[in-house]
């Protein structure tokens, strides 16, 4: 059974504040930052930056570090330790100190931002996958493909390295990573003689079905309230349907188009239909899980901690969940897209020892460092040789369906991505509840990125 996180699912690890107007300067770092979960699809991790790069200042093997990180686990021996004993052992002339970050998000987000910007800060920090171009724009974060060469980033599952890139140049190096799930009763499936719906076709058919027997309240449950968690699962049909939130180089908006309408009337039609809650508005990660460890609903989507939730003391389910990849509008011979939550490591632009930095980011984010967490602490590894190993796939059944799945990063490749977050999700939301139509909505979202891409807030 996996350990209980306690830092980085939306609505959980986050804690969503009202967005503030503020002067241009401060727009991204003083507004909360939500996170822990893209421009448009990354199916590669190339970037636009120069294949030249330059020598990174300090000693490769010897100095000392210090690295910020925020507990990984409540349970358990600690993650960040094992690896910087491990870590220590391979580098022995390299001396790392653990400074153990505050566990809510934004608290983190605001003590960096202090100490980076008046001259400090830690050499290494570990930060939520959303605070590239946030981070980058501030010059609060070292361009790590400046010194590291384009193979590096390519050692990385398809979209995490996207979703890392400012301005054509890669800030975070994906450190372990988390993303949307289907989770699904076999035993009501099996009952019926139906096969895991690959399909959101699929997906509403066998969920009226069931329904209409009585064997379930409801077919799925996700994440709809007006919050981060509502972005992260509206990417996901967006990506899926053809659509992206911004244009090419996130300089305007692109969710007003037909792929998002698409998408969005999909979302409202689990709703109407009955197949989702009347209130999935106003479901966060909590109540979606609750709905489903009660045995409520056949499908739940949720993050990778759904399976072990739902099979802890108390749940209704126990023993009769499976995992799959998240359905798709476009046919059984590819999965639908998960979107990206997790944290990267960054380099602080003050720290003096940048070379043995990047020597500990690339064992962090290496074979050795990526096995731990994965086999000993059940996070879902970024390093793709890793999570594509047979020790690290026969580990857990989240972890077994991990190589199978598409990652779309959310559309944080703009110093303004809290604002384009509370966009989408308030307008997704309101649809879920009725008081808009998608097309209203879409309109509303387009006009809202736009006016806070211009700097104009929202």
């Amino acid at each position: 059974m996996r350990n209980v996180h306690v830092h980085r699912h939306p609505g959980r690890s986050l804690r969503p504040a009202s967005l503030r107007a503020a002067a241009l300067a401060a727009v991204a770092m003083t507004a909360v930052v939500l996170g822990g979960c893209s421009s448009s699809p990354g199916s590669s991790n190339a970037t636009s930056s120069s294949a030249a790069t330059v020598a990174a200042p300090g000693t490769a093997n010897s100095g000392n570090i210090t690295w910020w990180a925020s507990p990984i686990t409540s349970s358990g021996a600690d993650p960040r330790t094992v690896l910087v004993t491990a870590f220590e052992k391979a580098y022995p002339d390299i001396k790392v100190k653990l400074i153990s970050a505050p566990t809510d998000t934004d608290t983190n987000r605001a003590t960096l931002t202090t100490q980076i910007s008046g001259g400090a800060g830690p050499d290494v920090y570990m930060g939520d996958v959303i605070w590239p171009a946030q981070f980058a724009a501030h010059q609060l974060a070292d361009p790590l493909s400046k010194y590291l060469p384009a193979s590096y980033f390519g050692t990385f599952a398809p979209g995490l390295v996207a979703g890392a890139t400012y301005k054509g140049q890669v800030y975070g190096a994906p450190f372990f990573e988390d993303q949307g799930f289907l989770y699904y009763r076999k035993d009501l499936l099996a009952k019926n003689n139906m096969k895991v719906p690959t399909t959101w076709e699929e997906l509403m058919t066998d969920s009226r079905t069931i329904q209409s027997k009585g064997e379930a309240q409801y077919g799925y449950v996700f994440q709809g309230a007006s919050y981060e968690g509502a972005t992260c699962n509206f990417m996901e049909f967006l990506t899926d349907a053809g659509g992206a939130v911004l244009n090419k180089d996130s300089t305007s908006s692109a969710v007003n188009s037909a792929a998002a309408l698409k998408a969005l009337k999909f979302e409202q039609e689990l709703v109407t239909s009955g197949v989702s809650p009347k209130a999935e508005s106003t479901y966060q990660e909590l109540q979606s899980m609750n709905e489903f460890s009660a045995g409520k609903s056949v499908f739940l989507r949720n993050w990778d901690y759904g399976y072990s939730t739902s099979q802890a003391a108390g749940s209704a389910v126990v023993g009769k969940v499976g995992v799959a990849p998240m359905p798709t509008f476009g046919g059984e011979s590819t999965p639908g897209y998960s979107n990206i939550g997790g944290w990267n490591l960054y380099v602080n632009p003050h720290s003096q020892n940048v070379a043995a930095d990047l020597t500990f980011i690339k064992w962090m984010t290496g074979n050795d460092a990526q096995k731990i967490l994965a086999t000993q602490f059940s996070e879902i590894p970024t390093n793709q040789a890793v999570r594509t190993s047979a020790d690290v796939i026969k580990s857990n059944a989240v972890l077994a369906v991990v190589p199978q799945t598409k990652l779309v990063p959310r559309p944080a490749q703009t110093p303004f991505y809290p604002q384009v977050s509370t966009a989408i999700y308030t307008n997704v939301s309101a649809v879920l509840a009725g008081s808009k139509t998608p097309a209203t909505a879409l309109k509303d979202a387009d006009s809202a990125i736009n006016s806070a891409l211009s700097g104009g807030g929202l």
